[in-house]
């Protein structure tokens, strides 16, 4: 039984299978197999960024057919063979939030395939990963629409899905209303967010 995160070796290939015998508090998520160790705590604003992103998603999805998702939250996105076998699964990610329309991606252990919406939120130690890993496993998974929202410049890019690939939409700053093309209810400036 694998109870600490230095027994596994960093340079193999796991699936969802392995990732659900592990024993440790150490959070992690699985990038195509490979062990992706996530950040230590988020820093307070980032924590205040999410719950006032959380409140106001709240609000709009309370009473709707989709549902809201916060991080801790497994979310398995199958690969090009589309297995759904746990040992076929090699991506698992947290998102700090997403919305998932689709009741049948939903189990007892999270979610299994790619959510309608998906915000993550930029720190110092995890933009790098964000904004190029996340980016192309989302686009590759089909997740119709992704947020980045940058904490630091107060700023978010709003991507959407066409023909398999991102667009981006124009980079929104603080006082710039937020208008979600997926879920046109999502309307709010993005200010909201900062305070």
């Amino acid at each position: 039984m694998i109870t600490n995160i230095n027994q596994l070796d960093l340079d193999k290939i796991y699936s969802y299978a392995d990732y659900l015998t592990w024993k440790f508090q150490d959070r992690l998520e699985l990038i195509k197999g490979k062990i992706s160790k996530m950040s230590p705590a988020p820093s307070t604003f980032h924590q205040k960024v999410s719950m006032n992103l959380t409140g106001i998603l709240w609000n709009e999805f309370k009473n709707h057919p989709c549902k809201l998702f916060s991080a801790p939250f497994d979310v398995r996105l199958l690969d090009k063979k589309k297995s759904t076998l746990d040992k076929d699964v090699f991506t698992v990610v947290q998102p700090d939030l997403c919305v998932i329309c689709d009741e049948d991606k939903l189990d007892a252990r999270g979610a299994f395939g790619a959510p309608d919406l998906v915000i993550e939120i930029l720190s110092p130690g995890n933009s790098n990963k964000e904004m190029k890993y996340k980016y192309d496993l989302y686009q590759e998974a089909g997740v119709l629409e992704y947020w980045m929202v940058n904490s630091q410049d107060k700023t978010l890019f709003i991507y959407i899905l066409k023909e398999d690939q991102f667009i981006g939409l124009h980079p929104l700053i603080e006082e710039d209303v937020i208008n979600s093309p997926l879920f046109p209810q999502l309307n709010f400036v993005l200010e909201e967010i900062f305070r």
